[in-house]
């Protein structure tokens, strides 16, 4: 399957930091770190993603390199991305993200 990145327009989502970055796993049982293709620790953030109408979802999302944020932060994910992803019969969207701003920071120009 091809994976192709689909951006998130994060304009109207109110999103709150709620859970700390932790580095991802690619094996539990090893402890085996997942670094990007640059070499670099990718880490795993839980995001608390609430819509205009009150719906609320937890999310992971992966970035590199560690976010500055804690628990409890409004945050702003910047270039953040889906991946739609299928393996044995199952599928899901993974998240990806540039960086993260504070929410009552200003966007830079051209960031969703």
């Amino acid at each position: 399957m091809r994976t192709i990145p689909i951006p998130v327009d994060v304009a109207k989502l109110h999103i709150t930091c709620a859970k700390a970055a932790r580095p991802r796993l690619v094996n539990k049982e090893t402890g085996e770190i997942k670094r990007d293709r640059d070499g670099n620790t990718m880490y795993e953030i839980t995001l608390l993603i609430e819509d205009a109408h009150g719906r609320m979802e937890l999310v992971k999302v992966t970035t590199t390199p560690e976010p500055p944020v804690s628990p409890g932060d409004e945050i702003i994910p910047v270039g953040m991305v889906g991946y739609v992803w299928e393996q044995n019969g199952r599928w899901g969207i993974s998240y990806r993200a540039q960086s993260f701003i504070p929410a009552n920071a200003t966007a830079p120009a051209g960031v969703n």
